[in-house]
């Protein structure tokens, strides 16, 4: 038997130009932003939940206004700028965002809102500072930093760019900065980044991606916003053009052969759960989890289909079917490890006992799925049942941290260069299946358990 689960209903209604969550319009642009909410975080202001949700906020946000800021000045489409979260840099570093636009040098992007300056020099210096493969290619460090009420800025500037490794430029996005990158691509103003300029910004960033994908009647109507959460806006756009024209012919009810499903879960939650002692950080770490997969997965190319708890199961091939279908869900694979990697060890310095594990364990597998309808005529309540993603959930369970096990019928569909590395592993038993054969790739240099 398949596992049915529906899709997270995540839509904002809109109605009289308004944002139903702010209640302002969608269309206002506020002064150009403050010191009064910002100077509070260079200055420890605020709770450290708050610090840590704003650093992740502003994460989406850099990753969609660099891509809506190289389509604009560079005329390439969004697709062929290439954004990564939390890529693996170091043992234990990571790096926020990843961009790597068609035919220039990759770069990166901190987001360092809040850091004391002494937090903000051994983070770029441990990142940055020593030449490695992982950051030769780049070009550039972006820092993404609140300067309003901070002293002695200018001498802090020129430390930043002290510690990085020669030939790596530091560009430096202040508040001012990125409120005129802002406006510029969204129309909208950060403000003082309260509650509703955060709102506001998310809205716009919204609207920006559902005209893109659905034209200039996007209407932010439930199974839009729906689509929006589940496909990348780009990827909604490339089905309309080859055929799918209305919302309601991207994914209609019906057999999808040969989908690629990949499913990623947390190492040792339940010990990590058990041991943490302020539930503020359990729930700050599956929100850091939640976001940069889903963000991964739909900027893949790739359906975000469900959070299972401490789980994401995402599906390739759907609705429409390629080629490199598994290439490009083993790429995201490989990302969801430095992401499920990243989160755990951030979890692990905020608690006393050692965890065992501190990363994620990966699965893939490949089938037919069937999108079934759990309204008669619905688009927005649907699901999916099918064997391969009770297979990606079993050899899920038999994968330990950082390593990704694959079926076989999932390793044959993989290039020969992405096979290397691979290993056999003994039959796994799977319920309702029997003994299915699979391969098992070991954890990256670096990684550890």
């Amino acid at each position: 038997m398949g596992l049915w689960v529906e899709w997270a209903l995540s839509w904002r209604a809109h109605a009289g130009g308004q944002d139903a969550e702010s209640g302002g319009p969608l269309h206002a642009t506020r002064p150009n932003p403050t010191s009064s909410g910002l100077t509070s975080m260079a200055t420890g202001g605020g709770s450290q939940s708050f610090r840590e949700a704003l650093r992740l906020f502003l994460e989406s946000v850099c990753c969609d206004l660099c891509r809506f800021e190289h389509v604009a000045t560079e005329h390439i489409a969004p697709e062929d700028v290439v954004i990564r979260q939390e890529v693996a840099v170091g043992p234990s570093a990571f790096a926020d965002i990843q961009v790597t636009p068609r035919g220039t040098a990759p770069y990166f992007v901190e987001v360092d809102y809040g850091y004391t300056p002494e937090r903000l020099i051994e983070s770029l210096r441990r990142k940055y500072g020593e030449p490695n493969e992982a950051t030769a290619a780049a070009s550039k460090v972006v820092l993404v930093i609140d300067v309003n009420g901070r002293k002695g800025w200018p001498g802090l500037e020129a430390r930043a760019r002290s510690v990085l490794r020669p030939g790596l430029a530091l560009e430096v996005w202040d508040e001012r900065r990125l409120d005129e990158l802002v406006r510029r691509r969204f129309g909208v103003s950060l403000g003082s980044l309260e509650e509703h300029d955060r709102l506001e910004l998310r809205a716009a960033v919204d609207r920006a991606k559902g005209r893109h994908a659905f034209g200039d009647d996007f209407s932010a109507d439930p199974l839009e916003s729906t689509l929006l959460w589940h496909f990348g806006f780009w990827r909604l756009r490339q089905l309309r053009e080859a055929g799918r024209k209305t919302a309601r012919d991207i994914l209609p009810p019906g057999l999808y052969p040969n989908v690629v499903v990949v499913t990623a879960d947390l190492s040792g939650y339940t010990r990590f759960v058990r041991d943490t002692r302020d539930d503020d950080v359990v729930r700050r770490s599956l929100t850091a989890f939640a976001s940069r997969t889903r963000y991964q997965i739909i900027n893949a190319g790739g359906m975000l289909y469900q959070f299972l708890g401490d789980s994401v199961i995402a599906i390739f091939g759907i609705p429409e079917a390629a080629p490199d279908d598994a290439e490009r869900g083993f790429a995201c694979a490989t990302a969801l490890i430095d992401i499920g990697a990243s989160v755990a060890i951030e979890w692990q310095r905020q608690i006393d006992q050692i965890q065992p594990s501190t990363g994620v364990h990966v699965a893939m597998a490949t089938g037919d799925l069937q999108v079934i309808e759990f309204r008669p005529f619905s688009r927005t309540h649907v699901g999916v049942v099918g064997d391969a993603i009770n297979l990606a959930a079993r050899l899920c369970g038999v994968a330990q941290t950082h390593e990704i096990v694959v079926s076989n019928s999932l390793y044959s569909r993989l290039t020969d260069r992405t096979r290397d590395g691979f290993l056999g592993m003994e039959p796994v038993e799977a319920k309702n299946l029997g003994s299915v054969r699979a391969w098992k790739l070991a954890p990256r240099a670096g990684l550890r358990s």
